[in-house]
């Protein structure tokens, strides 16, 4: 690890991987643990488990040998994934958070290109990671971020309902036999979930409108107690609310709300929500109170949760086009929730991290555990990074770019 140059970060790492060690119990998956991780944060292209076995032996005739061994620790040992992913997430809070709160939790999901049809949950299917349909699998993540860092705390790996209801395919995979089919949704939900029993910090839940437009979705975040700015499709249908936030007129489309403020003055005023690389990131946006019509058709519109819907009308488009929804109170900044929607760029930075250094997508294994131990072990890998880089970067009171997450790592 050419990078972590100091003996004390070096001394940290070693601590850092005996209490993962720890978790572990048994001595073999301690060393195993040990090699691969530090196969990961190292030098080289491909992260899988040969190149890491040749890069940890000094003798070649030995490779064949290490190889099986990381094999066993990733297919076939039985340890506990949330287990160590909670020591990591933690690890990395303690020092993430010495520069300020977790303001945000992101929900996203990226696909990893795949060849044949044998890896657990591949199928030809959409991944924006590709922008088409592609042989691919996909895994849906959370991460969270403070001002000035972000960690990726959890993955789920997505299964069509071609393996799930495939019992040949779900039996060479190892699909546990409680695995059944979830929606990206579902998967989103139940990691949410998974962090507020672990007591980790979410701040302001952020998605993309592939589930902020679902008004399942949304509802099921508002009886979790989260906080949520969810972009939507111009499609949703909301009831505007006047001044005492009573329901007025007709539900009508956000794209249709957008068309008519556009035509009143002043509705649209520009807002910068960060500084780009070469300029300020700033468009028009109108904020008004509405109801959304696409949450419980039970509910009574007079009894239906008041939001902010944010119209964004952006320089280079001829029309308002992008919209999105936030339970936060009426009183809440402005600049502060554009901001805040504005943060989901994150995971795009997070997902470069942990492909292109940590090899998230690089596991060449077929079957389900081998997947969630490899990708377990990329996520403490990271939150080892960002723990590092937190300790180095220096308390600033103005907004600041994030760093690249692996400026510290080989």
């Amino acid at each position: 690890m050419s990078a972590l140059v100091d003996s004390a970060a070096e001394q940290r790492l070693a601590e850092y991987v005996d209490g993962i060690g720890r978790i572990l119990g048994n001595r073999n998956q301690r060393a195993a643990f040990a090699v691969y991780s530090m196969g990961l944060l190292g030098d080289g292209e491909r992260k899988s488990q040969e190149p890491i076995a040749a890069r940890a032996c000094g003798d070649p005739a030995k490779v064949h040998a290490m190889q099986a061994r990381l094999g066993r620790f990733l297919n076939d040992a039985e340890w506990n994934n949330a287990s160590v992913r909670s020591y990591g997430v933690h690890y990395a809070l303690r020092e993430m958070t010495r520069h300020g709160p977790v303001r945000h939790a992101i929900i996203d999901d990226t696909g990893m290109l795949k060849q044949g049809s044998h890896s657990v949950g591949v199928q030809r299917q959409y991944t924006g990671s590709a922008g088409k349909v592609t042989n691919c699998q996909v895994a849906v993540t959370l991460t969270i971020a403070t001002e000035h860092a972000h960690v990726p705390i959890d993955a789920e790996l997505y299964l069509p309902e071609s393996w799930t209801n495939d019992p040949k395919r779900r039996a060479e995979a190892r699909i546990p036999d409680d695995v059944i089919f979830r929606t990206k949704l579902d998967l989103a939900l139940q990691m949410i979930r998974r962090a507020i029993e672990e007591k980790i910090p979410l701040g302001i839940v952020l998605v993309d409108a592939a589930y902020g437009n679902s008004g399942g979705f949304r509802s099921e975040l508002q009886q979790l107690g989260v906080p949520y700015g969810v972009a939507i499709q111009g499609s949703t249908k909301v009831w505007q609310l006047d001044r005492q936030e009573r329901i007025r007129g007709v539900a009508v489309s956000a794209c249709d709300l957008g068309q008519k403020l556009k035509a009143q003055k002043n509705k649209f005023r520009r807002t910068t929500w960060r500084e780009g690389t070469g300029s300020p990131l700033s468009a028009r946006f109108a904020a008004v109170r509405v109801a959304s019509a696409h949450d419980d058709p039970l509910v009574e519109p007079k009894h239906r949760e008041a939001q902010w819907l944010f119209i964004e009308w952006p320089d280079n488009e001829a029309e308002p086009c992008k919209y999105h929804l936030c339970n936060l109170p009426k009183t809440t900044s402005r600049k502060k929730l554009i901001r805040s929607i504005k943060e989901r760029y994150r995971t795009e930075r997070g997902y470069q991290d942990l492909k292109g250094q940590l090899g998230f997508d690089h596991f060449e294994g077929r079957r389900w555990p081998g997947w969630h131990h490899h990708i377990s072990v990329v996520l403490c890998c990271f939150a080892f990074v960002v723990a590092e880089q937190a300790r180095r970067f220096p308390p600033s009171t103005r907004r600041a770019e994030v760093p690249q997450t692996l400026d510290l790592a080989a």
